[in-house]
């Protein structure tokens, strides 16, 4: 089940066949739609191209294996044409990386002959990356809220706050301060912990009464951006 399907003339290169050049490329396309799916059930958000992708990927990758395989200058010349691609691209996040290393291990696969194995690997990465994405795994829990408050450049806003905060607040961090309206303002970003929700506005209005009655924001954290 593991073996090869393609004959061999001696164990470093493979001797393509009609039947199992169709074998392997029909193993591909069905493998690529099968991760396809699988990476929109994992993914809150995706794009069409980004999904037809790596629904070809697989095939593509086969092909280049079975065209590349015994022959040193047709593959240093292919490396060159991927890396060409590479620097036309720009970065995705970690799971559209992954997820394009998933299509192209099965395409290496598939291309190669191995069709169990690819079904396998195929189905194994499936069923873990469909397990984890609808669990908690990985997942931090966001307790704080992000405050952003928008002060006149005359006013001194190191402590301005101070005693709202101890009086609403568990913990409070001045994470950034920026001019805004052309150098005329200081927006002024804090990560806070309330002690209790339904104090929120209270808080938020008494900030007001400080800072002139000027833009105030009260939010989530922003997630950051998603790195391998």
């Amino acid at each position: 089940m593991l073996d090869s399907i393609l004959t061999t003339a001696d164990s470093s290169a493979i001797t393509l066949t009609t039947r199992g050049m169709l074998a392997c490329s029909l193993a591909s396309v069905l493998l690529g739609l099968a991760i396809a799916i699988c990476y929109m059930v994992c993914a809150n958000r995706y794009t069409k191209n980004f999904v037809i992708t790596l629904a070809v990927l697989p095939i593509l990758v086969q092909a280049v294996i079975m065209l590349v395989n015994g022959n040193l200058g047709v593959g240093v010349a292919t490396l060159g044409a991927f890396s060409l691609v590479r620097f036309r691209s720009i970065a995705g996040t970690s799971r559209e990386i992954g997820a394009v290393f998933f299509a192209m291990a099965t395409g290496l696969a598939t291309g190669m002959g191995y069709i169990g194995y690819g079904v396998i690997v195929t189905a194994i990465v499936a069923v873990l990356m469909i397990l984890l994405s609808k669990t908690s795994f990985g997942e931090k829990k966001e307790t704080g809220k992000q405050l952003k408050v928008t002060v006149p450049e005359n006013l001194n806003y190191m402590g301005m706050f101070d005693d709202i905060f101890e009086k609403y607040v568990n913990d409070v961090k001045l994470e950034k301060v920026k001019t805004t309206n052309l150098g005329s303002m200081f927006e002024l970003t804090y990560l806070i912990a309330l002690k209790d929700e339904t104090t929120e506005k209270e808080m938020i209005d008494e900030i007001r009464t400080r800072n002139g009655n000027l833009t105030i924001t009260c939010g989530q954290i922003a997630k950051p951006v998603e790195e391998l």
